[in-house]
């Protein structure tokens, strides 16, 4: 029996970082790709259902935004079960979860579709297929971590990339409603038969019952490592709150200036596309030089870019400037999971990674939903980018000094690796 025992961790350990490990990689991509297409209907629907419901565009934004924050808190929940009752169960509720959401918010009020998207597709549905499924993924990489998870975070982006011109073509054809049944019908159909490529990860097994749970670090970078945490909870807040207002906002945006709403969504998928091809070298890039430094690089590219929808209104010179910002913040939130793994021990990633999570997708939430807030106030989105700008520079500074502690405390030689 220990001897079967030890040739299986023989064999598990074999495939960290091998062919195994990049087919759990790409099928957790392809599972990705079809979940993170639900916060899309909102997106790319958002004027037509703001028509159809005769209500402020802040209150169709706040359904969007709903959705990230129900995600990073269920991944706080999901991510601790997926280890005690299986991964793939919990995906498979996640999946079914989306579908019963996006039915709810089909009947056409307010209420439901808050529920639906924040409760439902978001806290049950995404919240059980991101979070755990990204944790599951870091445990298959040690060499390639910052790559793998580059490349199954672009499920967002090949989203991004595949739904938004069809939605916006079905909307234009059979209405939002109908487009969010069919949506959620195709989550299941295409979800739940994937889930049973999916095997255990190295080590899960081990973590499940607790054998690393006596792994400690108390302090990191000379610092408490609680209160680093807690820093990066704060960065990635102030980060995703610039990410996410040309995601939530930027087909209205286009539709405000009069440029057509195929042409705003063919630009956000511009900008998606742009967002997958570099986040694979941004995910190199982390390798390399590690998670904080590629999230400080990110950050300052993300600056520049998110300041540059205040210099244009011309259509083609959105289209550069939305590439523009593809490229500059598609590392940022997978570069902060590998800086968790990086700094903390890996026993502790089911919650810290799934609480970093939480705290940028609420700054997702927060930064989508002022965007439509300072949009029905001012009545144009200048003020929202401008907004935009300032949270950037804020978390380059947090970001900043942990890269300055970081390095000194190498310096210094007290640094310690506890894996």
């Amino acid at each position: 029996m220990d001897g079967s025992a030890n040739r299986a961790g023989v064999d598990q350990h074999s495939d960290v970082d091998g062919r195994v490990a990049w087919r759990v990689a790409w099928i957790t991509l392809a599972l990705l790709s079809v979940s993170y297409g639900s916060p899309l209907l909102i997106v790319v629907g958002m004027r037509t259902m703001q028509e159809s419901l005769g209500t402020d565009r802040s209150v169709i934004a706040l359904a969007g935004s709903l959705v990230w924050v129900g995600t990073g808190a269920g991944g706080i929940l999901m991510g601790w079960l997926a280890d005690r009752i299986g991964l793939r169960t919990t995906v498979i509720f996640g999946a079914c979860m989306i579908a019963a959401g996006l039915a709810l918010s089909a009947t056409g009020s307010v209420w439901a579709i808050y529920v639906g998207h924040g409760l439902m597709v978001g806290l049950l549905g995404n919240g059980a297929v991101y979070p755990p499924l990204l944790v599951y993924v870091t445990r298959w990489f040690h060499r390639r971590r910052g790559s793998a998870i580059a490349l199954i975070s672009s499920g967002q982006y090949v989203a991004g990339v595949l739904w938004p011109s069809l939605i916006e073509q079905g909307i234009a054809e059979v209405g939002w409603q109908w487009v969010m049944l069919g949506f959620g019908a195709l989550v299941l159909v295409f979800v739940v038969p994937m889930t049973f490529f999916l095997r255990q990860a190295p080590g899960m097994a081990t973590t499940a019952h607790g054998h690393l749970a006596g792994v400690v670090r108390r302090r990191v970078a000379g610092l408490p490592a609680n209160l680093v945490q807690a820093l990066l909870c704060v960065a990635g807040f102030c980060c995703c709150i610039p990410m996410s207002i040309p995601q939530a906002h930027l087909v209205a945006f286009c539709g405000d200036l009069g440029i057509r709403a195929t042409h705003g969504a063919a630009m956000l998928s511009v900008m998606l596309a742009a967002a997958f091809l570099s986040r694979q070298a941004w995910g190199a890039l982390a390798d390399r030089i590690g998670g904080l430094r590629t999230v400080l690089a990110g950050s300052a590219c993300q600056l520049v870019a998110i300041a540059s929808f205040l210099l244009t209104q011309d259509e083609a010179g959105l289209f550069a400037v939305a590439a523009v910002f593809g490229l500059g913040f598609s590392g940022i939130i997978p570069a902060y999971s590998v800086a968790i793994r990086d700094l903390f021990p890996a026993a502790e990633a089911s919650w810290r990674v799934p609480l970093t999570l939480f705290t940028a997708m609420s700054g997702m939430a927060f930064g989508s939903w002022f965007a439509g807030a300072l949009y029905d106030h001012f009545g144009y989105y200048a003020p929202a980018f401008a907004s935009g700008v300032g949270f950037n520079i804020l978390n380059l500074m947090i970001i900043g000094f942990l890269v300055h502690r970081t390095a000194s405390s190498r310096r210094s030689g007290l640094w310690s690796l506890v894996r």
